[in-house]
């Protein structure tokens, strides 16, 4: 009777792993997915788009960032950043060539920063002993600014047009590569 009951009970003993393959292979699949894909290359929805309003405080009672700032009929990068961000940091001497560029300066190209979810003091400290490559800068204090960008995570830098339509969206930090494979092309294009 025993020999009978063994054969039984066998396909049970296989359900009872039954989840735990199910969870195996979900783990592969999820494990899979998440290198499938640059985050850096995921398409802004607001590409071609008019730039979403602004109205920031500056630092220190200067004017801040208007969405009006974006339509004065020149070329604007838009740089968000944050102190507390690592990869801010490292961007900053970029940024800051990018600024000192003869070439764009004389094309009236803007850089413009948007500080998320930091304070006035943090960001003038900053920018005091880092150099401030930004023509205005504005306090996205609560984030609220960087949702409506759809920002999601700093540093972030948009190029807008002279119409304040955003034409690009460089996720991550900028690196000397960055600039001269894919911000100063487009922005030639956007000055002719």
């Amino acid at each position: 009777m025993s020999a009978d009951a063994e054969p039984a009970q066998s396909p049970r003993r296989w359900l009872a792993f039954l989840p735990l393959i199910a969870f195996a292979c979900l783990a592969a699949l999820l494990f899979l997915r998440l290198g499938a894909s640059d985050p850096a290359r995921i398409p802004s929805a607001l590409i071609g788009q008019s730039a979403p309003p602004l109205t920031l405080p500056g630092l220190d009672g200067a004017a801040g960032l208007t969405d009006a700032d974006l339509r004065m009929g020149h070329v604007t990068l838009v740089n968000v950043f944050a102190t507390w961000c690592e990869p801010c940091h490292i961007e900053h001497e970029h940024l800051m060539a990018l600024a000192a560029d003869p070439t764009l300066h004389a094309k009236g190209v803007a850089i413009y920063g948007v500080a998320q979810k930091d304070s006035s003091e943090n960001v003038r400290r900053f920018l005091g002993a880092k150099g401030d490559p930004y023509a205005k800068v504005g306090l996205d204090a609560d984030g609220r600014a960087g949702i409506d960008w759809g920002v999601y995570g700093v540093p972030e830098t948009f190029i807008v047009d002279r119409n304040g339509r955003i034409r690009y969206k460089h996720v991550g930090p900028l690196s000397e590569d960055d600039i001269q494979r894919e911000i100063l092309p487009r922005v030639a294009r956007l000055k002719q």
